[in-house]
C-alpha cells in the first residue's frame, strides 16, 4: 500500500480502539479510507483528493482519519466498504455509519466533508445508523431439501446472457464457483461462459482480469487477484475433467505459468499484481484457493510442476496454522501507515484452508485430513452461532466489529469441505455441522442469486452423499489416479481405504454399487452407477 500513501498529505491513523476512542474524546466524527494496494482509483483518490493541501487541513481539523487496506481486514471492509474501492465512510465515535462514498475528486470530497460535518454537529451520534445487513443479521433458516439447488440451477437459465455467455446483464465477472456448478447441472451454459472468460479477460501472459465493465465482457478491469486467478484456474480444470477438451487444459495449463512465474514469491502467491510488480502479502485465503486450483489440476494431468506448488502453498498455509487460529497474512513489506498486525480466526481463511487441505487429503497424502479437521474443529468452535451458520471473525468492540456478519459463501465453502471430511475420517458429525450451516440460509434459497451458486452445490453435497471412491491402494497408484479422473469434480476419492489391496469401492446415496480392480472396470462400474 506504499505507492498509495505516497500520494496522499493525509496522516492516517491504524484501525482499532484509540481512534475511536480518541474520536468520542475530541467530539469528531471518523473518516474511513478503505482502499486497497490494486486499485487505480483508490490512487487516483489519494493524489486528486486526500493529496489536496487544503482538503488534508481541513480533514485533520474537522475528523480523525483512519485508513483500513481492505485486503488485510476482510471484517472491516465486509461492515464499511460500499461500491468498491476506495471507499471513504464517514462513522460516529461509536461506528454507526453517517455516510458513504466511493471515488470523488477535489471538489466532490470537499463537498461531503462540509455536509457530513453539519450534520454531525447537529446530531452528533444521532446521526449515524447501523447498516440494515447489521442491523437485522439472523440467517433465515430452513430444511436442506433437493429444492434448495433446484432454485440455485434454474438461476443458471434465467440470468444467463444468451448473447454474450456469463451472467447479469452489466458487468460480467468471471464467478468461477458459478461455473463450477454449472458444469454438472448446465454444462453448455458454462462451457460457454469460459469461452467468453478466455476470449475477454485471458491476458497475454496466462493471467485473468478481474472483471469487463461491459455485457459483451469488453473493456476489462486489469487488476490481477490471486483469488480470481486461482478460482478460474480452478474452474477450467475441472471443464477440462468434465469434457475432455484440451483447450480448457491449455488454458489452465497458461494459468498456472502465471501464477508461478509472476505471483510466486519464493514462500507464497502474491495477493495481486500491482503495476510494475506484486503485492507482498501472503494471504492464507487466497492461497488457499491457489493450493486448491494446483491440486485439480495436478489431479487430472499428472502434472509434476503443479503438485509441487500445491505442496510448498499448503506448507505456507501450515506456517499460518498455530494450533489454535490461523493468522490471515504475512508480509515482508516495510510496516506502512494504518498497518495493523494480521487477524487471526476468520472464517473466509478457515473455509478456503480446510477446503484445500481435505483435498489434498484425496489427491496427495491422507495425512493432510488431519490439519484439515484441525482447522475445521477450531472454526467449529469459534465461530458458530446459534442459528446454526458460522460467523466471519472474532468480535470486537470498535467500529460494528461486535455485529455478526455471517457470508452465505465463506459458510457454503466450509460446509462443502465438511462434507468431504465426514468420509474422509468417518466422523458423521462433520456432516451435520455442514447441514446446520446450510440449513441457516435455505430459508432465503429462492431469492439467492447466481453469485453464491456455491451455495447450491454444498446443499446438494449435504442433501445427497457426493459420488464416494473408496481406493485400497497408495495415492498415485493407476487405480487411484484414475479414480480422481472419473469426470465429477465434486466427487470424494478416499485412498488408502480398507479393503483388498488393488480394488476400489464406489459408493453413492443409495449404498455401495460395487468394487473394480482396475481403472477400466471402475470407469465402467461409475458411469453404471450414475
Amino acid at each position: 500500500m506504499t505507492d498509495l500513501l505516497e500520494r496522499s498529505l493525509v496522516e492516517w491513523r491504524p484501525w482499532g480502539p484509540e481512534a475511536f476512542a480518541d474520536a468520542a474524546a475530541a467530539e469528531k466524527p471518523i473518516l474511513l479510507s478503505v482502499v486497497t494496494p490494486w486499485s487505480e482509483w483508490c490512487a487516483r483518490m489519494d493524489e486528486e483528493a486526500f493529496g489536496v493541501p487544503t482538503l488534508a487541513g481541513n480533514i485533520h481539523e474537522s475528523f480523525i482519519p483512519v485508513r483500513v487496506n481492505a485486503d488485510e481486514q476482510p471484517m472491516v471492509r465486509e461492515r464499511h466498504t460500499t461500491g468498491g474501492f476506495p471507499s471513504t465512510v464517514f462513522l460516529t465515535p461509536s461506528g454507526e455509519q453517517i455516510s458513504a462514498v466511493t471515488y470523488m475528486d477535489a471538489e466532490g470530497l470537499r463537498s461531503v466533508l462540509e455536509r457530513v460535518r453539519e450534520v454531525y454537529d447537529e446530531k452528533g451520534d444521532d446521526a449515524g445508523r447501523v447498516p440494515r445487513a447489521l442491523a437485522s443479521n439472523t440467517p433465515p433458516q430452513g430444511a436442506v431439501t433437493p429444492d434448495v439447488e433446484r432454485l440455485l440451477a434454474g438461476q443458471l437459465e434465467d440470468k444467463f446472457d444468451e448473447v454474450n455467455g456469463g451472467w447479469g446483464k452489466n458487468e460480467k465477472f468471471p464467478m468461477p464457483g458459478t461455473v463450477e456448478f454449472a458444469l454438472k447441472r448446465d454444462r453448455a451454459r458454462a462451457t460457454r461462459t469460459l469461452d467468453a472468460i478466455e476470449r475477454h479477460l485471458r491476458a497475454d501472459d496466462g493471467g485473468f482480469y478481474r472483471f469487463a465493465h461491459e455485457p459483451d465482457w469488453s473493456d476489462p478491469q486489469r487488476e490481477r487477484l490471486l483469488d480470481t486467478q486461482a478460482g478460474v484456474t480452478r474452474a477450467f480444470a475441472h471443464a477440462y475433467l468434465a469434457t475432455g477438451e484440451e483447450a480448457y487444459r491449455e488454458t489452465a495449463e497458461a494459468a498456472i505459468d502465471y501464477l508461478t512465474g509472476t505471483l510466486w514469491t519464493g514462500d507464497f502467491f502474491a495477493g495481486s499484481e500491482v503495476g510494475e510488480g506484486v503485492d507482498d502479502h501472503g494471504f492464507a485465503d487466497r492461497n488457499a484457493v491457489a493450493a486448491d486450483a494446483l491440486l485439480a489440476y495436478a489431479a487430472y494431468t499428472d502434472d509434476d510442476v503443479a503438485a509441487r506448488y500445491a505442496e510448498r502453498t499448503l506448507d505456507f498455509l501450515e506456517s499460518l496454522w498455530d494450533g489454535e487460529a490461523l493468522t490471515h497474512f504475512v508480509t515482508d513489506a516495510p510496516r506502512s501507515v494504518g498497518r495493523v498486525d494480521s487477524p487471526t480466526g476468520l472464517l473466509g481463511d478457515y473455509a478456503g484452508a480446510t477446503r484445500a487441505f481435505a483435498h489434498a487429503a484425496q489427491i496427495l497424502d491422507p495425512a493432510y485430513a488431519e490439519t484439515a479437521a484441525a482447522l475445521a474443529d477450531a472454526a467449529i468452535d469459534s465461530l458458530s452461532t446459534e442459528s446454526g451458520a458460522f460467523k466471519d471473525g472474532p468480535t470486537s468492540a470498535e467500529g460494528l466489529l461486535d455485529r455478526e456478519l455471517h457470508p452465505v459463501d465463506d459458510n457454503a465453502v466450509l460446509a462443502d469441505a465438511l462434507v468431504d471430511l465426514a468420509v474422509l475420517t468417518g466422523d458423521e458429525s462433520y456432516r451435520e455441522r455442514a447441514e446446520d450451516a446450510i440449513g441457516a440460509f435455505a430459508g432465503a434459497a429462492d431469492r439467492m442469486g447466481v453469485q453464491v451458486a456455491v451455495y447450491g452445490t454444498a446443499a446438494s453435497r449435504v442433501v445427497a452423499r457426493p459420488l464416494t471412491i473408496r481406493v485400497a491402494d497408495a495415492p498415485g497408484s493407476d487405480l487411484h489416479r484414475a479414480a480422481l479422473r472419473m469426470a465429477d469434480h465434486e466427487k470424494i476419492v478416499v485412498p488408502d481405504a480398507d479393503g483388498p489391496t488393488g480394488t476400489a469401492a464406489v459408493e453413492t446415496d443409495a449404498g455401495e454399487r460395487g468394487r473394480a480392480d482396475d481403472p477400466e472396470s471402475l470407469a465402467r462400474l461409475v458411469a453404471d452407477s450414475a
